[in-house]
């Protein structure tokens, strides 16, 4: 199975260009190699000398793969080529992304895979020269890992301004304490991005409390990894559960201005989400391409299942969620690129509207592969437990159906009415 991509009419050529050098590279190089890549599931790989073969061999893969995505000239799209990205623009990486995302794992061989991608680009923005030289180039390098510790288990990770990690300043050094929660890639992490709130007793800050990012190295005295959270009834995962106790980093560690913390989380967040949704319409174009090819092949009761009008209208009923959820999302990322002042509204929208989307086209390809759709042997259980993770990743849908309707509203209230151009 490929990925089949044609030119847009309309769409200005350098980004046809990306959509079909990144398909060639997911369709000649990752789709083959899926199960060499990520998973150990071979009899022959059972023992302790197979899967320290097939990890070599993963290896060797990997490392073979993104030389000829670095080749092609699309190793860290997300970053300036000052940094060693490709410098893509917005609507170029939106495109990007969803094809990308049609094969597992590829956006780790294309240098954007989360957290790190949203921290390299948060620091080539924020960063000094010091913090890029000592922490951004290992990270586009490859040399480091990096998490993002924002989310706190006590406070609702919807309102960033419940956020309770305090940072006091001790002369030259700032002085952490806090419980967090979620820390995205905090077993590998070498350092992580830590949202704060900082106070002095000088009045230096101003109002106390505001909330600002530090960048705090995982080997520091008094941070403390609980454990990797178990979600979905795995036993651990990635996300880490996080103790920072009198975790003392220098004042130089501050990413951007002190009170900056709560912009720039927004500005990674805003343009995550719309990165999300063109990864999960990715997926949901493998899961759609997957279902399509099953009711053409499986027979059943005497016929095919396409035949079947339960499985034609799951065809039909896709085909919509997926066509609906692209367009808007294409939308967004154009309001994104062109500055737009609905920009917002529309990210709110389809954070709400592609993950639900997402979970319905993937609920319907495995109920077409019946026992083997909810099986490792199929991405197709793994992209459920995504779709129902980002309802609630970047905030969940009711606070986004909140902000649509205050956006909403103001226009009304301004008497402008509402413009859907």
């Amino acid at each position: 199975m490929a990925i089949n991509v044609t030119p847009i009419a309309g769409l200005d050529p350098a980004v046809n260009a990306v959509r079909e050098r990144t398909a060639r590279l997911v369709n000649d190089l990752i789709l083959p190699n899926e199960d060499a890549l990520w998973r150990l599931r071979r009899g022959e790989e059972r023992s302790d000398d197979g899967r320290l073969a097939a990890k070599r061999r993963s290896i060797e893969l990997r490392e073979s793969i993104k030389a000829a995505i670095f080749e092609a000239g699309l190793w860290a799209p997300h970053l300036p080529r000052e940094y060693g990205g490709a410098g893509l623009d917005f609507l170029s990486l939106s495109y990007m992304y969803e094809i990308l995302a049609y094969a597992v794992g590829a956006s780790s061989l294309f240098g954007i895979a989360a957290p790190n991608s949203g921290n390299a680009t948060i620091l080539a923005k924020y960063g000094t020269e010091d913090q890029k030289r000592q922490w951004l180039l290992p990270l586009i390098a490859g040399e480091m890992e990096s998490g993002f510790s924002m989310t706190e288990p006590d406070h609702a990770g919807s309102d960033p301004r419940s956020i309770r990690t305090e940072a006091v300043r001790d002369g030259d050094q700032w002085v952490i304490n806090g419980h967090k929660w979620f820390t995205s890639n905090g077993v590998n992490a070498n350092f992580f991005i830590v949202m704060c709130r900082v106070s002095d007793s000088s009045g230096e800050y101003g109002r106390a409390g505001q909330m600002t990012q530090i960048i705090v190295p995982s080997d520091t005295a008094g941070v403390t990894i609980v454990r990797g959270i178990g979600i979905f009834g795995r036993e651990t995962s990635d996300h880490c559960e996080i103790l920072y106790e009198n975790v003392r980093v220098p004042i130089a560690n501050t990413l951007g201005r002190v009170g900056q913390g709560h912009e720039a989380a927004q500005d990674r967040l805003g343009a995550g989400r719309v990165y999300h949704c063109m990864n999960a319409i990715g997926q949901m174009w493998r899961a759609f391409d997957l279902m399509v090819a099953r009711a053409r092949e499986r027979e059943v009761h005497g016929g095919l299942l396409r035949d079947h009008q339960f499985i034609q209208g799951f065809i039909a009923d896709s085909y919509l969620d997926l066509q609906s959820a692209r367009l808007m999302t294409i939308n967004a990322a154009q309001k994104v690129a062109d500055n737009d002042p609905d920009a917002r509204t529309a990210i709110s929208g389809i954070k709400i509207f592609v993950p639900a989307a997402f979970h319905r086209v993937v609920d319907r390809a495995i109920q077409v592969w019946g026992g083997a759709g909810v099986s490792n042997d199929l991405p197709l259980a793994q992209m459920y437990q995504t779709a129902r993770i980002l309802r609630l990743a970047d905030g969940p849908d009711e606070v986004h159906r909140i902000l649509i309707a205050k956006h909403v509203l103001r226009r009304f209230d301004a008497g402008t009415g509402w413009n859907f151009a």
